[in-house]
């Protein structure tokens, strides 16, 4: 993957140099350095896209970060030809760096995309995995593999699990053969030599038990001089999320991360964002009400739109718009459904749902139902982004932790509508939501509004 991500790169690169050069020819009159300055903008540019990883093993596919760093690259390189530019005295190479850099970024971006859906896609085949061991207790490894399992685009594929809590099982609980579907193998005295003999390459510590840092560092020198990587699953990553970071004091890495805010400029700027795209949606959901309006006054019986009181942010309670998609008996005829609920836990969820019309099951897939909702995004109720919008009901069930959720206003969309929707479990719904409250920014709205527009052309769990 690597080799291919190498060629591409350096064709993208070549080919954006010489369109530059080409374009500074035609257009400007050139010093005999513009060549040169080609040639060396080229040169500096594959050499940051190497040295700063952008094709290394723990970003490939990764999306955003792999994006984020390709940039950085570009933007390096390009910065460093500019000022050694203006410190030599340099002329007539503008054009050049002008031309170079929109063409190239984009190609590149463009690339990187096209290499990261080709290797989703190899890796839902079983290509491109590393063949994983998975080592802690018994809840550890079953959170973690059920969250590898749970994906096929995942970077690890699980093959065996080592549990170090087995010689705590009585006989009457002797230790299970399998664990989620997977074999358990070997035991905390020889996790080198089971990857080894079950063909791992990837031995994964999941939780604080057994991640103490005498167990990792024996792993660690054990596994000195062999292909085998080592990478640590602790429990403290859910909480500190994507915005940690590493502090080295006196030789000790300490994991430190911004408590996250609800209040200042960053919700100034997502109030700006939800105005915006708000006002501009509700235009063409103007033009397109009159027509979704007669497809649902001739298929059945009662009002265009639908309310629902739905709780927001900090317990407030608001009326949620939608367009109708059940019979007007819906509220009367849940009683007598509620014991063939597909969904999870408070939620009420049917997939062959009787009382959903024809339009409205129509309305639902493609995610038309919720265009209303814009309305209450402009008046303040909803975000475009945020957590899933609950019933009163549901909130009423909420410990300390799960009303974290309400920290935000509900959104439109976020990463429960991208990750699976209804098919989600309870569980799964809730630590979704709570990753958004506690790790949400501008940017990445702005990622999971661009995931939401796949999704509504790829629907997976809207019923």
């Amino acid at each position: 993957m690597r080799r291919r991500l190498y060629i591409t790169d350096s064709l993208v690169v070549v080919g954006a140099v010489a369109v530059g050069w080409l374009t500074q020819q035609f257009t400007a009159t050139t010093d005999q350095g513009t060549l040169r300055d080609a040639s060396l903008l080229a040169l500096t540019w594959l050499l940051l896209l190497a040295s700063t990883r952008t094709r290394g093993d723990e970003i490939l596919g990764a999306g955003g970060k792999e994006y984020r760093l390709v940039a950085q690259a570009t933007c390096l390189a390009f910065g460093t030809i500019a000022i050694a530019r203006l410190i030599m005295g340099w002329e007539g190479n503008r054009t050049l760096l002008l031309t170079a850099f929109a063409v190239g970024i984009t190609e590149l971006l463009v690339g990187r995309r096209a290499w990261r859906y080709w290797l989703l896609c190899r890796r839902e085949a079983g290509h491109f995995v590393s063949r994983s061991l998975v080592v802690g207790c018994t809840d550890d490894v079953g959170r973690l593999v059920a969250a590898l399992d749970g994906k096929a685009t995942q970077p690890y594929q699980v093959i065996g699990v080592t549990l170090t809590d087995s010689g705590q099982r009585t006989e009457s609980k002797p230790a299970e053969p399998t664990l989620a579907g997977h074999r358990v193998v070997g035991d905390q005295g020889n996790v080198v030599a089971t990857a080894a003999r079950i063909g791992a390459d990837t031995i994964i510590v999941a939780g604080e038990n057994p991640g103490t840092p005498a167990f990792v560092r024996q792993l660690y020198s054990q596994l000195e001089g062999t292909p085998a990587r080592l990478v640590l699953a602790h429990r403290a990553g859910e909480v500190l999320g994507s915005k940690a970071a590493f502090h080295p004091v006196q030789g000790l890495p300490l994991l430190a991360r911004d408590i996250p805010t609800y209040r200042g400029g960053q919700l100034v700027y997502k109030r700006a964002l939800d105005i915006v795209c708000s006002a501009v949606a509700l235009l063409f959901i103007a033009v397109l009400t009159p027509f979704i309006a007669l497809l649902i006054k001739a298929d059945s019986r009662g009002p265009v739109f639908f309310s629902q009181e739905r709780v927001g942010r900090d317990g407030t309670f608001f009326k949620m718009y939608k367009f109708r998609t059940m019979v007007t008996t819906a509220e009367a005829d849940l009683e007598k459904l509620k014991d063939a609920n597909d969904g999870a836990g408070p939620l009420f969820k049917l997939k062959s749902d009787p009382r959903v019309t024809r339009v409205g099951r129509v309305l639902r897939k493609l995610s038309l139902d919720e265009l209303p909702q814009f309305w209450n995004v402009l008046k303040g109720d909803m975000s475009i982004v945020g957590p899933r919008p609950p019933l009163p009901q549901e909130a009423t069930t909420y410990d300390g932790q799960v009303a974290r959720r309400l920290y935000m206003k509900p959104g439109i969309t976020g990463l429960w509508q991208v990750s699976g929707r209804s098919d989600l479990s309870w569980d799964e719904s809730v630590r979704l939501d709570l990753s958004y409250v506690e790790n949400w920014s501008v940017a990445r709205d702005l990622q999971i509004m661009w995931r939401t527009g796949r999704a509504m052309i790829q629907p997976q769990g809207a019923y």
